[in-house]
């Protein structure tokens, strides 16, 4: 048993400030240590055309087909939520280096979509400045020109990921939030991310472009009381009630402009017309603890556009390598 007298309790008082102390050196040698992101004239020196490289790529994909913009956006945001934004989300399946990638995962399979145009762009800048451009840093920046070129806003990218060697089917499964999430759900699977309320409700608005698969949001509008009625008849006309039917079906995210990075997300969910569970979820549920930030940014274009560049940034801070931890894929699907 542990001493308990006045003179071992003064001798441990003596020493709390000395251990507070190094507690809080630790902690801030840890946050000084930390991996940290360069400006984004990273690759100015080592390869000077390497975002415009990427730009233009993005660009004639989402010319070609509008629905790839969403796609690259949602690659961006998969990647980061798993091991950090590392690039693991484009691994194949390796029994070789002992993981099974997260393509496959729940969230993902059938579903992520882009992988031909990061490996695209990849081969692209291997050609032109071997081995120096990550395949991290790649899906940072095609995600922030794909906004821009469905007509979202920009932010200034920081750079200097590096790629990671290994990849988590089972964190996919884990850290993703589902479309049938609630708004604790949501809420806890940002912040446990470093998100806060308004990261999460900003970065929602990303549904404001794009579809979803039937399968997703069958027990919604068939099964949800907080739909309009309208809305859900519409819907179940190309997404049957039997699930294995029609399961692949698409629906538009955002039903008024599907293709055009617009606030029109935030106006559906006032009126009940939200698509997903964890859509709706963002109103009117939950004791309406994001019911304010939802009418502003119905109401407000500008101040949804300016935070969700924030939250971007932000998310694309999540856990990166940098310095010599991970490596710079030659090929975005397979470790070096």
């Amino acid at each position: 048993m542990a001493p308990d007298d006045a003179s071992s309790r003064k001798h441990h008082h003596r020493y709390l400030p000395v251990l507070v102390l190094a507690l809080v050196v630790a902690a801030a040698a840890a946050v000084a240590g930390a991996q940290q992101l360069s400006s984004e004239d990273y690759y100015d020196g080592s390869c000077p055309a390497a975002l415009l490289t990427i730009r233009s790529a993005v660009a004639t994909a989402v010319l070609m087909d509008p629905r790839m913009g969403a796609s690259l956006l949602r690659l961006h945001f998969h990647d980061c939520f798993v091991q950090g934004c590392d690039a693991s989300v484009l691994l194949d399946d390796d029994a070789a280096a002992g993981f099974t990638g997260e393509k496959g995962a729940g969230p993902n399979a059938g579903s992520l979509r882009g992988f031909d145009v990061i490996d695209n762009i990849k081969m692209l800048l291997e050609l032109l400045c071997p081995q120096t451009v990550s395949c991290a840093d790649i899906l940072a920046v095609a995600a922030r020109d794909a906004v821009e070129q469905l007509g979202g806003p920009s932010w200034t990218v920081p750079l200097g990921r590096r790629d990671a060697t290994t990849a988590s089917a089972s964190l996919a499964n884990s850290d993703l939030p589902g479309p049938t999430s609630n708004l604790n759900g949501l809420l806890n699977a940002f912040s446990n991310k470093g998100l806060s309320t308004t990261d999460m409700v900003a970065l929602s608005g990303a549904h404001t472009v794009g579809r979803a698969q039937c399968r997703n949001c069958r027990a919604r509008i068939y099964n949800d009381t907080d739909i309009d009625a309208s809305f859900a008849a519409g819907l179940r006309g190309s997404c049957p009630a039997q699930a294995g039917s029609g399961d692949g079906a698409l629906e538009p995210l955002d039903e008024t402009s599907p293709d055009a990075f617009d606030n029109d997300y935030y106006g559906n969910l006032l009126s009940q017309r939200g698509l997903l569970h964890s859509d709706q979820a963002l109103f009117g549920g939950g004791g309406g603890a994001t019911d304010a930030l939802v009418r502003t940014y119905a109401s407000d274009a500008g101040q949804w556009g300016s935070d969700f560049a924030a939250a971007m940034v932000r998310m694309a801070s999540i856990g990166p390598l940098t310095g010599t931890d991970g490596e710079i894929r030659v090929n975005c699907r397979r470790v070096n």
